[in-house]
């Protein structure tokens, strides 16, 4: 899933989707704007309604000057850990942008050499951020509705992986999947 543009500015913003659910990956998004960009819909992903958030994520593919989206599997978030490999997501699909800033949703650098600042809440309030927010989940929560085909009884397409009592109680019954993470504890 990549978009690529020429760009004036090379200002990338990072955000990550799924970082609490139980299975799934977490996705990580990247997004580079045209300078000055703003529109009501790029606004934090959790503040959209489901049908809002297809809107913005349309109109972001369309108006990005570059994207890059990365899932990161139930496997590598066991080997590295959620936090570090949602860090790691988010390095390499800045990367991919050739950045020449990346501002990061949160208060943790990623593993990159490029300069970075962070920003705790940039998704309520920086453009590229939200933008990179809105593909991380849309993106999450279609790969979670593919997954619930494959997996029908743990109800992925209702819970998106989340620890909510149905899925517990589906973990019990059936264990765990394999793209469930086996280090989380439920």
């Amino acid at each position: 899933m990549v978009h690529r543009k020429l760009s004036e500015s090379r200002i990338v913003g990072v955000d990550e989707a799924g970082r609490g659910p139980l299975a799934g990956p977490v996705v990580t998004a990247a997004v580079l704007l045209p300078d000055g960009f703003e529109h009501p819909l790029i606004c934090d992903s959790k503040a959209l309604s489901y049908k809002k958030r297809l809107e913005a994520y349309s109109l972001i593919k369309e108006v990005a000057l570059g994207y890059k989206i990365i899932a990161v599997g139930a496997r590598r978030i066991d080997k590295l850990n959620i936090l570090r490999a949602s860090l790691w997501g988010m390095a390499k699909a800045a990367e991919y942008l050739a950045p020449s800033l990346i501002l990061v949703d949160g208060n943790k650098q990623i593993p990159t050499l490029t300069e970075q600042k962070t920003i705790i809440g940039g998704d309520k309030i920086v453009p590229c951020i939200s933008a990179a927010s809105i593909l991380a989940k849309v993106t999450r929560d279609s790969l979670m509705e593919i997954l619930d085909k494959k997996f029908p009884e743990y109800g992925f397409a209702k819970h998106f992986g989340y620890p909510t009592k149905a899925h517990k109680e589906a973990l019990h019954r059936f264990g765990r999947s394999a793209v469930h993470r086996q280090s989380f504890r439920f």
